[in-house]
């Protein structure tokens, strides 16, 4: 059913009037409008659990490659897209590695067969996938890195997520953009193999709207074999207020309703949304936030189906402006964030910035234990070396300090602890 809504989609874009240049009638060729390069990061991730439960520390070094190649000449473009991933354990953390929050290196794959917690010394991946275009719409199938409100691969540890299946990218009118897919494997970030996550299936489809340079609005939806549908709207809302300042409103929302072979009981159903007011003036900005959660479940995103109770969306399935260590996304939840930012450029420091935020939740419905709690404070700098051999060096220091209630903890909801995570990347561009 799906590729054939994907194919009468197609058709009908293909034949609609352009609105826009042809870029497949601009096309170079293989050869002439291929990238490729490769990013050095070396991550490290702890976590200081403070009520019994297991601390969590990983650290390693990764080598990401990626080549893009330009698309053929003619009315039908062809190209290929391709990734390289390697990985080496510098702290499996033995006996901390265990946490699915950091998933460095997957606990079980290592050499110690006497040992199950044992992580792998390195650990390889790679993909690739073909790509058609014609005009401005391309059919892309193979090993991808989708970045959907509804399918979000992470990113943020050592190694991405990837998903192996078909997608359709059209922008063929001006300030639309129309995604079609459907993808049926999924890559863990910490091991080997494209379907080591447990993946059925996922479709999705959306698009997004950009109604003037002020305006953007997206809407996306997404079907997940026996776990869940889950629907996204999204509203970004930038007013310039004069020279050097702006406002900024962002609407993020989900609401999905768990599949009856997923969900053990009638827990089924969750809204959540989040408005964020950002005011930026020169160097500073500050941004206040409410996050909402309804129904009688919290927010499902991200883990993997074969690691017990994932849902396999990617693990940054969550726009919503409360989400740091802790998403807040509990039944019921309720939470308002206070967050400043400054970028040091205005005195003298280019390329430095810094961000603390404060959010606390509250309302938290623990299924009879009583209201719960939870509060983060967030703090972030990173600093971009600007000139010199190393242009593009980037370090980022993060830490949290996160609280919860006792009744948030027995519920097994969340935990109090602080993290801290240093990120070193630095991209080399080959051509």
């Amino acid at each position: 059913m799906l590729k054939t809504r994907i194919s009468l989609i197609a058709l009908g874009l293909f034949a609609a009037t352009q609105a826009m240049a042809n870029d497949q009638a601009e096309a170079k060729g293989f050869v002439e409008d291929s990238t490729a390069s490769v990013l050095l990061r070396n991550a490290f991730i702890n976590r200081d659990k403070k009520h019994n439960t297991q601390d969590q520390s990983e650290w390693g070094q990764a080598f990401i490659g990626k080549f893009s190649s330009g698309f053929t000449q003619g009315t039908v473009g062809v190209g290929v897209d391709a990734f390289g991933l390697y990985a080496i354990r510098l702290d499996g953390g033995k006996g901390r590695n265990g946490g699915g929050g950091i998933d460095f290196f997957k606990p079980g794959n290592g050499d110690t067969a006497q040992d199950p917690q044992s992580s792998p010394h390195d650990l390889a991946r790679a993909g690739a996938a073909v790509k058609f275009r014609i005009s401005n719409t391309v059919l892309k199938y193979g090993d991808q890195m989708p970045e959907l409100p509804v399918l979000q691969y992470d990113d943020g540890r050592l190694l991405p997520e990837s998903f192996t299946g078909t997608l359709i990218t059209s922008k063929e009118i001006k300030g639309l953009e129309l995604n079609a897919g459907r993808f049926t494997q999924e890559a863990r970030k910490s091991a080997e193999g494209r379907d080591s996550g447990g993946l059925k299936s996922i479709n999705v489809f959306g698009g997004s709207y950009k109604f003037n340079d002020q305006l953007t609005a997206s809407v996306y939806t997404s079907d997940i074999e026996d776990v869940l549908k889950k629907h996204y709207l999204g509203v970004n809302f930038v007013q310039p207020l004069a020279d050097d300042q702006s406002l900024t409103l962002d609407f993020n929302g989900y609401k999905t309703k768990l599949d009856s072979k997923y969900a053990a009981n009638d827990r089924r159903d969750n809204t959540i949304w989040s408005l964020a007011a950002t005011y930026a003036f020169g160097p500073h900005s500050v941004t206040l936030a409410h996050q909402r959660s309804t129904g009688d479940t919290g927010y499902n995103y991200g883990g993997y189906q074969n690691a017990g109770g994932g849902v396999g969306d990617g693990g940054s399935t969550i726009y919503l402006a409360n989400s740091y260590w802790s998403d807040f996304n509990n039944e019921d939840e309720r939470s308002w964030q206070i967050a400043y930012g400054l970028d040091f450029g205005a005195f003298g420091v280019p390329g430095l910035t810094y961000k603390v935020a404060y959010v606390r939740g509250d309302n938290i419905n623990t299924r009879g234990l009583g209201e719960g709690t939870e509060r983060e404070i967030f703090n972030q700098f990173k600093y971009v070396v600007q000139e010199g051999p190393a242009k593009d060096l980037s370090v980022k220091l993060r830490s949290s300090f996160l609280r919860t209630s006792d009744n948030v903890r027995q519920a097994d909801l969340n935990d109090d602890g602080n993290e801290v995570r240093v990120f070193v990347e630095y991209p080399i561009s080959i051509f």
